[in-house]
């Protein structure tokens, strides 16, 4: 599978696609503002007058998000700028402002795409990206189009042997070596991200990086990122059960995807050593999109909520499923899910971990 060519978000502005069901991500990019928007106010701070700050957002997908970062940093410095007015403050000498939006080839929006020279980027920023998992030389950017990137499950999984094939991902059966095979590759992934980036930016330039993970340190309680793609593998086995789809297909699948937990992240940067970290931290997202109570544990509307949820999904990995396992099965698959999760969420209200770190380049 070319996967570059699959590994992308649901086109289009229909029902089904990204564009329409984002505001999950829209959510996380809002949580992480604070620390985005100290990130910024240093930058800026710290240019000479009448140069130009480079912003690269790595993963900016399509729909109402992708220019929610260059709304968050004009909208900072404006505000900086106001408040050292009010303060009477010497006013900030004048700068350019650059943007670089960056994703894969298979995206709407993907006319837009440069290579970062060496030295050139003051921030990057990337949200909901970073778990999705890559191997291979790549030389500018994690989705970055016309890279050698090459997205993959770990070897000794696509290669005919089939060790995961009660799930699709890591779940309760999944064996230790396979596990293993996942964790090493994703510590492979994010050490050589640092690396290549850190080559990208300018003399203490900054990153601001926000993915899905996980809390607990053990690997066999991975938490709810796991419960989601559980409850995928479940609707697509029950599709089997039915004679829709091959068992063969099934055991053959295993979502490019993997949810570190802080310890993970914290331990790679420490081993890079490229980078300080300024700030990391875990919040958590509801499962349903519209949901943006945390703190109630209770879901009321489980039916709607497992609507919501499926078509957030669907919207993530509809690219994925229909090339491995054909178009004929998407509105049944999701249809299943959707019950799934509704009677999922009837146990208790179901959340993402997200971990937020922001790191600076140390050179």
């Amino acid at each position: 599978m070319e996967v570059e060519q699959w590994l992308h978000m649901a086109n289009g502005d229909g029902e089904n696609s990204y564009a329409t069901n984002s505001r999950l991500q829209e959510k996380a990019m809002l949580e992480t503002r604070p620390v985005l928007q100290g990130a910024v106010v240093e930058l800026y701070r710290s240019l000479p007058a009448r140069s130009t700050m480079v912003v690269a957002d790595l993963g900016c997908s399509s729909g109402p998000n992708t220019l929610l970062l260059v709304s968050l940093v004009i909208g900072t410095i404006s505000d900086h700028n106001r408040e050292a007015e009010q303060e009477q403050r010497p006013p900030a000498a004048a700068m350019e402002l650059q943007f670089f939006l960056n994703d894969l080839p298979g995206n709407d929006f993907n006319l837009v795409f440069r290579l970062f020279p060496c030295r050139s980027v003051h921030l990057f920023h990337s949200s909901y990206s970073l778990m999705w998992r890559s191997k291979g030389s790549y030389q500018f950017s994690y989705r970055g189009l016309g890279s050698t990137c090459e997205k993959k499950v770990p070897d000794e999984l696509s290669g005919g042997a089939y060790l995961n094939e009660e799930s699709i991902y890591i779940g309760k059966s999944t064996p230790p070596a396979v596990i293993k095979l996942y964790k090493e590759e994703y510590q492979k992934d994010l050490s050589l991200f640092l690396t290549l980036r850190f080559n990208e930016l300018v003399c203490g330039g900054h990153m601001v990086l926000t993915f899905l993970g996980r809390k607990s340190k053990d690997m066999l309680l991975h938490g709810e990122a796991s419960s989601m793609w559980d409850l995928l593998a479940q609707a697509l086995l029950s599709l089997v059960l039915k004679g829709l789809v091959e068992k063969e297909k099934l055991v053959s699948f295993n979502l490019l995807f993997y949810a570190p937990s802080v310890d993970e992240v914290k331990t790679v940067v420490e081993e890079n050593n490229l980078f300080n970290v300024e700030h990391m931290s875990v919040f958590e997202s509801s499962w349903d999109p519209q949901d943006d109570d945390t703190h109630d544990d209770v879901v009321l509307g489980c039916t709607s909520s497992g609507l919501n949820v499926a078509r957030c999904i669907r919207a993530v990995v509809e690219p994925l499923i229909r090339k491995h396992f054909g178009e004929a099965i998407l509105d049944d698959l999701f249809m299943v899910y959707a019950s799934m999760v509704s009677k999922h969420l009837k146990k208790a209200k179901a959340k993402y971990p997200i971990i937020i770190v922001y790191l600076k380049a140390k050179h």
